[in-house]
């Protein structure tokens, strides 16, 4: 029974939970093309799970749910080591860690913080791609992707403040 299991085991099996919410998340995500005006740009719905992760265990466990999301996410997508793979990859440790460093920053509310990941997360992504493509021109595609953040940023931030509204009020404790 979870309730009677200690604490470091009820932590494996949320984070376990997590983890098979956001690879969930992930494949499901990219099996759709939303028609927004820059290729490529999703909502970043697996990113919820990586954020809940972050405000309840920390910057270690939420490297540890992005990392493992993308890697089981592109196995069963079948894109593991391909373009996409390293693309996911360096997009979700820059927006990981940026909204890790965002989170200490008090001042941040969960919207600015997802904000920062948004731009993080395609900043991570360009530079995935100049150095697979070995070209210094993909530059000229951060513009369209932070002004692709900002909405899926937004859409994140505000899903995430009602989603840690219901757990605060539910006794859960947050980071």
């Amino acid at each position: 029974m979870l309730s009677s299991a200690p604490a470091p085991d009820r932590r494996i099996v949320r984070l376990s939970l997590l983890i098979a919410m956001g690879v969930a998340l992930h494949v499901v995500e990219s099996m759709f093309v939303l028609p927004l005006p820059v290729p490529g740009a999703r909502l970043g719905l697996a990113n919820i799970v990586t954020v809940l992760a972050l405000y309840l265990y920390g910057v270690r466990d939420g490297l540890l749910v992005a990392v493992s999301r993308v890697f089981l996410g592109s196995l069963i997508g079948g894109v593991f080591l391909s373009p996409a793979f390293f693309l996911a990859l360096g997009g979700s440790l820059c927006s990981t860690l940026t909204m890790g460093l965002f989170m200490r920053w008090k001042w941040f509310s969960v919207v600015g913080v997802c904000l920062a990941g948004a731009a993080a997360h395609n900043c991570g992504q360009l530079l995935a791609a100049r150095v697979l493509l070995k070209n210094s021109a993909v530059i000229y595609y951060l513009p369209l992707l932070l002004v692709a953040a900002l909405p899926t940023g937004l859409f994140t931030g505000f899903a995430m403040q009602s989603l840690l509204k219901k757990l605060r009020s539910a006794g859960i404790t947050l980071k």
